[in-house]
């Protein structure tokens, strides 16, 4: 008789293959891929099935196909805001790594980037058209479809602050465009992405001279390198409570430099964790843990954790 992890194996391999079946030879797809080497924080144990659909057809198949199957999944960007436990996900990554979801196109006053597009890549396009307002997005380590997804921010503004419009997929496969306005937009978070991926956005800019935008871009970089550590990390850890901001009220309370295994509260930041090597997803989930409780005896305050945590 077969054992448990024998059946597991066996049903895997019958997944890849109807997997193999429908996909193009474009469409990238690796078994047990470990994602520690696709997040940030380089934690995190190893997803049953990893995707990168060649196109847009390919990634309708790919959901289409985990719809049907019951298979869990998740889109996955640049991993900047995401923690995945130590056993890994039993499911599928699809990541928009592929070119043809990278592309980046000025049209007037505009910007049309693709999900898979680095934000950096986008802030140094507008640059290059002379596009003021956009600049915040140079030091957010992640991609359009990650930062849509979190309503990603920086330097006092966020994502959405600066989106026309999106292009998103239904986990069924059909696409619509819409509005900011038509969409769950909130803090640190777009509920309507919980239920479709982002394909593609169009960032609005104003008119401004190239050396003003370079000047603010030097700014910003000067104000985040003076303030945030170079160590691994996933960004901030917590969404600021409405009485002061998650930073300071952990160096407030002390915490900074405190540590579980290889991880530590950042010495520069109090709102970052950082994996100092070494440690693992459990460390970091600890970390998170003591700091959280602290918070709540000191000072009667809940923090909400605002990185993304999956997995076992």
């Amino acid at each position: 008789m077969e054992s448990s992890p024998e059946k597991a194996a066996l049903a895997g391999d019958t997944i890849a293959r109807e997997f193999a079946g429908i996909l193009s030879a474009g469409t990238v797809f690796r078994r047990a891929e470990p994602l520690a080497k696709h997040t940030t924080l380089r934690v995190g144990g190893p997803v049953d099935y990893y995707i990168e659909p060649a196109d847009e057809m390919d990634l309708a198949k790919v959901l289409d196909f985990c719809r049907r199957r019951g298979i869990s999944f998740f889109i996955l960007g640049r991993g900047s805001n995401l923690l995945v436990r130590d056993l890994g996900f039993r499911g599928a990554a699809v990541c928009l790594a592929q070119p043809v979801f990278a592309k980046i196109a000025a049209a007037g006053d505009q910007l049309v980037c693709g999900a898979g597009a680095r934000l950096k890549a986008v802030a140094l396009e507008a640059k290059r058209a002379e596009l003021g307002g956009l600049e915040f997005l140079e030091g957010i380590p992640g991609s359009v479809g990650g930062a849509l997804r979190m309503n990603a921010g920086a330097m006092g503004a966020a994502t959405f602050d600066a989106i026309d419009r999106v292009r998103v997929m239904d986990f069924c496969g059909h696409v619509a465009v819409l509005t900011p306005s038509e969409m769950a937009v909130s803090y640190r978070q777009c509920g309507t992405l919980k239920e479709s991926v982002a394909l593609e956005a169009v960032f609005r800019g104003s008119r401004a001279d190239r050396a003003e935008i370079e000047a603010r871009m030097i700014s910003f970089s000067k104000k985040r390198w003076a303030s945030q550590p170079s160590a691994p990390s996933a960004g901030c850890i917590f969404k600021n409570p409405a009485s002061v901001p998650a930073g300071r009220l952990v160096e407030e309370l002390g915490l900074k430099g405190l540590r579980c295994g290889g991880a530590r509260v950042s010495d520069e930041h109090g709102n970052f964790v950082v994996n100092d090597g070494g440690a693992t997803a459990a460390d970091i989930l600890e970390l998170i843990g003591m700091v959280k409780e602290k918070a709540r005896q000191a000072r009667g305050i809940e923090l909400e954790i605002e990185v993304e945590i999956i997995g076992e």
